[in-house]
């Protein structure tokens, strides 16, 4: 029974990150959650106690995936951006989720993201004592250009990707140079 609870949860989790991808929390529609998971409402307040909840758990396991999916190498923060932006271009709907996190649930915090935003920032000042990495921007400011800038292509509104039309490549090279540039 425990097998069939935790599929049906990581379902109505997949679901939900399709719906709050596409329509935030607000325009999201638990009937169409449930559909999607092929379970129904009352699971949804089952296992998260609201929609809310859902997010909650949609948005913790984006932290997840950002956190493990792209680790932090001070020796190489071009790097990182570029994996980092690789991981949005190849998760479109994390950079969609995160602006509705952002617009809609801004005042709820990750446990695992403050922690996580607050040690890759030490660890961008422990390099920058040691000299590895420049000194031109304090750390607080020199990790959110980064994670911000690896975002970039993801965020921009479809004038200006119409304009500047990069594929995957040309974007990862763009991101990594205008990182060495910041780092350097």
């Amino acid at each position: 029974m425990e097998r069939d609870a935790e599929a049906t949860r990581r379902r109505l989790v997949a679901a939900g990150r399709a719906e709050f991808a596409a329509h935030g929390l607000n325009g999201a529609r638990v009937d169409r959650i449930a559909a999607a998971a092929r379970s129904n409402k009352a699971q949804i307040y089952h296992y998260f106690g609201n929609k809310a909840g859902l997010f909650d758990a949609v948005w913790d396991e984006l932290v997840e995936q950002i956190v493990v999916g792209v680790p932090l190498d001070v020796d190489d923060l071009p790097g990182f951006a570029a994996g980092l932006s690789d991981l949005y271009a190849q998760f479109p709907d994390i950079p969609r989720i995160v602006t509705w996190q952002r617009l809609e649930r801004g005042e709820a915090l990750n446990d695992l993201g403050v922690a996580e935003v607050r040690e890759r920032t030490a660890a961008v000042a422990r390099a920058q004592a040691g000299g590895r990495v420049s000194t031109r921007f304090e750390p607080e400011i020199l990790f959110p250009l980064l994670a911000h800038l690896a975002m970039l292509w993801a965020a921009a509104n479809p004038e200006v990707l119409t304009v500047v039309d990069l594929d995957d490549r040309a974007r990862r090279d763009a991101v990594r140079r205008i990182a060495a540039a910041l780092v350097e």
